[in-house]
């Protein structure tokens, strides 16, 4: 080979090396541009990229079109750049005022959703006033009527008008007649009201309203005089809402005279002022049981002082109230004690020899209600809850009788049945 012929194709060979060079060059740049574009991707450059894309960057075709339209519609509007450096969380909470939940956009409410870091209470950031969920320890709580307990004695019954006149007015009640009395009230009581009458220990209340609104028309408090020694103007009585302080007004002076605890009868309104002092008294007779669905409480202790026909006179702490034998007692006897307890429409009456000593006889009176299908038990009730009696003392009375017919169950001291029968 001449030197011609060499020299040619080392030429050649350096032009093809120059060649391969720049393009690994090329190549080497464009790799080097497409690692660089991740540096760039925190959340807050990322959204500032964004909102730059969607407001600056010319639409070329359809797919950049659509998507910059998504992205103004799921960001928030661009904020102005600024050479400031962003505020951190903290002083941004201090510098702007929050917004309500409604008002921020979706894609901030997905950031969001991610739970915080737990803060130390010092850095906790001042909490906002609450206006539409108030803490429940400010709401006002819930007033409720009071639950009377039980007490001895007790009644509980509403009255209508059978017959009146100045004075004296008779009533109908679920247990049998009651009459009311006065010298200095009463005068008038149309059919068209109706009495409620509530016994608690030593207080009565009466209570007067119209039957078609129940509006208050009177209410009579009876009970120990009791004086507000922080208020002399005023005195404390009870009533089924709670014990209450009644302004005198106008009667402070007919009240001077009174001694604390003695017996007192006052009308009183419902701005709480007594309107009038009177002498009222009342009768009861319990003739029959309530009729199922009929609402009525008793509970009453006494001695036996007289019997007379089907009737039983035995003194309370109320005064003396006739019971009829009809609503399941037998066998009384004067001197022994008796206690009726009235639950709506059943009865339970006990007998004793005297008011300390045990029951020697217990009559229970109710609807009948069997147990069981082969009709071995009946079911009452009592104040110690229902209880089951075997029903093969009573073969004889409650062959084919109908449920819910009122029978009697006497029991003996230790509880045992002696005899069942219907009520007469």
């Amino acid at each position: 080979m001449d030197c011609f012929s060499y020299t040619r194709r080392l030429v050649h060979a350096l032009l093809l090396l120059g060649t391969v060079n720049a393009g690994c060059a090329t190549a080497s740049l464009a790799d080097g541009e497409k690692t660089q574009t991740p540096l760039t991707s925190t959340p807050a450059a990322s959204q500032a990229v964004v909102d730059a894309s969607a407001t600056t960057q010319p639409q070329t075709d359809q797919g950049a079109s659509k998507q910059s339209s998504e992205s103004v519609d799921n960001t928030p509007p661009a904020q102005p750049q600024t050479d400031q450096i962003a505020p951190n969380q903290s002083e941004a909470e201090e510098v702007a005022p929050a917004r309500p939940q409604d008002d921020i956009p979706a894609a901030v409410q997905s950031q969001d959703s991610e739970a915080p870091p737990a803060q130390s209470p010092d850095n906790l950031p001042a909490s906002q006033p609450q206006t539409d969920n108030p803490p429940a320890a400010q709401q006002e709580p819930d007033r409720t009527a009071p639950i009377l307990t039980e007490v001895n004695p007790s009644i509980m019954l509403t009255g209508r008008v059978w017959r009146a006149k100045p004075g004296i007015v008779f009533l109908k009640t679920p247990i049998g007649l009651m009459s009311l009395s006065s010298k200095t009230t009463l005068k008038t009581l149309p059919a068209s009201q109706e009495v409620s009458f509530l016994i608690h220990e030593d207080h009565v209340v009466i209570d007067i309203v119209k039957r078609t609104d129940g509006a208050l028309v009177h209410r009579y408090l009876t009970g120990p005089f009791k004086r507000d020694h922080e208020d002399g103007t005023q005195l404390i009585a009870w009533t089924p809402e709670g014990e209450k302080a009644f302004h005198m007004g106008t009667f402070e002076r007919a009240l001077a005279s009174r001694r604390d605890g003695q017996s007192v009868t006052v009308e009183v309104d419902g701005a709480d002022t007594v309107i009038g002092v009177h002498d009222l008294q009342f009768d009861l007779q319990i003739s029959q049981v309530a009729t199922n669905g009929s609402k009525a409480h008793v509970l009453l202790t006494g001695t036996i002082s007289k019997l007379k026909s089907n009737f039983i006179f035995f003194r309370t702490p109320i005064g003396i109230v006739n019971v009829n034998t009809k609503i399941g007692i037998k066998n009384a006897k004067v001197g022994q004690t008796l206690t009726v307890r009235m639950y709506d429409h059943h009865v339970v009456a006990d007998l004793s020899a005297s008011i300390d000593s045990v029951p020697i006889r217990r009559f229970v009176t109710g609807p009948l209600e069997f147990a069981d299908p082969d009709r071995a038990g009946v079911r009452l009730w009592t104040p110690e809850g229902e209880q089951i009696y075997p029903a093969d003392l009573g073969k004889s009375s409650l062959n084919g009788a109908r449920e819910g017919t009122p029978i009697t169950v006497e029991l003996d001291g230790q509880g045992d049945v002696i005899e069942i029968h219907r009520m007469k």
